[in-house]
């Protein structure tokens, strides 16, 4: 949705929204496909069909920064206490107005999305993991 900093200040009516929306929106990391690697760069959107859980590690929802929902394989053993990115996206959708996180830690990957718009969460952060 949003690329830059810049076009947040450049665009007043995306200003005004983001404004009244009570968070401020971070910048979504251009990616590229792996499959297509060609075809240039997207942002990257986590899909609703999938759940909030990693297979080691640690996985998260958040709101201003306040744990809601904590997945670990230690907690969960038995795989059926996990929360599905519609699940995050209905409790959001109901106080939209804060700012909604998802954060996948797993040993080799680490992504960080931001809800920025109905259904729409986006990739602004990822890394190398904790191992």
């Amino acid at each position: 949705m949003i690329a830059t900093n810049n076009i947040i200040n450049s665009n007043k009516s995306l200003s005004v929204f983001y404004t009244e929306s009570g968070y401020k929106p971070l910048p979504c990391i251009k990616d590229r496909d792996g499959i297509h690697p060609y075809y240039g760069f997207h942002k990257t959107i986590l899909p609703m069909d999938k759940v909030i859980m990693v297979g080691f590690g640690l996985a998260l929802l958040t709101k201003n920064n306040e744990c809601l929902y904590m997945y670990d394989e230690m907690s969960a053993p038995a795989y059926a206490n996990y929360m599905s990115v519609v699940q995050a996206e209905e409790l959001a959708a109901a106080d939209p107005n804060h700012d909604w996180r998802i954060h996948l830690i797993a040993p080799l990957s680490e992504l960080h999305y931001q809800r920025q718009g109905k259904q729409n969460w986006i990739l602004y952060e990822k890394g190398e993991g904790f191992a």
